[in-house]
């Protein structure tokens, strides 16, 4: 699509309609995250009449569903016109919505929260991801990075903003007041953006002979690589108390530092994007990973307040770019024609990894293990997915900047 010697400035201006739906989606995917859903878990739990544990234990099962349902409908972009398939995540996020907000039943406000976490952060941002993965070819990376800013621009604003418009408004008037804000901005992107067509393949030539990544040994080789990151920083973010006594810090300490994640992910992610296009995505792949593992090896080590910000910053960088690194690898593995395939059943896998985690690492503290045998064990997984992943890497090469269309 573009020149490699294209910068981001060039990138915008050339493309800014086609980037603006991506980074719109990864934004409105806010609504379905963790963090955003977690500042409402009180009176949410009240609404649905649920105690702590119980609202707990439901959001486990419905992300988990979420998860299956991504594996049946995420494919669909493949084939589905993105504006189509944009209208109709868009209408069953709001619908989602209202019925958290306004359901009477405790079973229709989980039924609500499974549309949102659905829709969010899955559907939204497998949307965006997908067509910034799709649409460019040399500077996908690049693209990916920008399009993840969306998501990073909710993750530092929105927590502020809702602890700021608690004051005056309910929890339901304010989901009700983004629900009318993301609607409000996907209007005209809906009405008068540039959207690229449908690949213009069925779901029957799918069936008989389309990709299967579960039965690819190399999207196994490739899946421990990329669940690092989702998995560890799960633990990290549910047992934040227990990280921050062990390391003998504060949690307003951790508080500061999460902020500090949030920020680290922006240069994470468009220094990622550039270093996938310009090194290519099994290059950077290699050692993308390296500031996380500086940060628990400092955790460790030294602990302390310079322990919890290792471990937030040190992993913000590698999760800003990890996500057009993964694209990227995907898309040369298997080109872009199966990339709406390939990231919902990533999707998936991510999801239900961090249903668990949570789980293994709970049961782990409860036999008496200490938080710093977690982080040791959390290092020995992400030098386990790293050294299955060499074989493929080294066989893709230093080429693989030139990727398929």
């Amino acid at each position: 699509m573009t020149s490699n010697k294209m910068g981001y400035r060039t990138l915008l201006q050339e493309h800014r309609g086609l980037l603006s739906i991506a980074f719109m989606a990864m934004f409105s995917s806010s609504l379905g995250q963790s963090f955003f859903v977690g500042l409402f878990q009180a009176p949410m739990a009240e609404h649905l009449g649920l105690s702590a544990g119980q609202f707990g234990t439901a959001y486990t099962v419905v992300t988990l569903i979420a998860g299956f349902a991504m594996l049946r409908f995420g494919p669909s972009i493949d084939w589905i016109p993105p504006r189509r398939f944009a209208m109709v995540v868009l209408g069953m996020l709001l619908l989602g919505v209202l019925m958290l907000t306004l359901s009477p039943f405790w079973g229709l406000g989980l039924l609500g929260l499974g549309l949102v976490r659905l829709c969010g952060q899955g559907m939204m941002s497998h949307l965006g991801n997908t067509l910034a993965g799709r649409e460019f070819t040399t500077l996908r990376g690049r693209a990916l990075g920008l399009a993840g800013t969306g998501l990073m621009l909710g993750e530092t604003l929105l927590p502020p903003l809702v602890a700021a418009l608690l004051v005056w408004l309910g929890w339901r008037e304010l989901w009700w007041c983004f629900g009318l804000l993301l609607g409000s901005l996907w209007l005209p992107l809906l009405w008068r953006g540039r959207w690229p067509g449908a690949p213009g393949r069925k779901p029957e030539s799918r069936q008989k002979g389309g990709l299967k990544p579960f039965r690819e040994r190399r999207f196994w080789q490739l899946l421990p690589l990329l669940m690092i990151m989702p998995v560890t920083m799960t633990g990290l973010f549910i047992y934040q108390a227990q990280m921050t006594e062990a390391l003998d810090s504060s949690l307003a300490v951790y508080a500061l530092a999460l902020t500090g994640m949030g920020l680290a992910k922006l240069p994470g992610a468009l220094l990622g994007g550039r270093w996938v296009d310009r090194l290519g995505a099994a290059r950077v792949a290699r050692w993308y990973l390296v500031p996380f593992v500086a940060a628990l090896l400092i955790a460790i080590l030294i602990g302390g307040h310079a322990g919890v910000w290792a471990l937030m910053v040190g992993g913000g960088l590698a999760v800003g770019a990890q996500e057009s690194i993964a694209t990227s690898l995907l898309v040369r593995l298997w080109g872009a024609e199966y990339l709406g395939t390939l990231r919902a059943t990533l999707s998936a896998c991510m999801v239900f990894s961090t249903g668990i985690a949570p789980a293994v690492l709970g049961i782990a503290l409860d036999l008496g293990a200490s938080f710093n045998q977690v982080l040791i064990g959390m290092l020995v997984l992400l030098a386990t997915g790293w050294t299955l992943a060499q074989p493929l890497l080294n066989r893709l090469g230093p080429s693989d900047d030139t990727t398929p269309a």
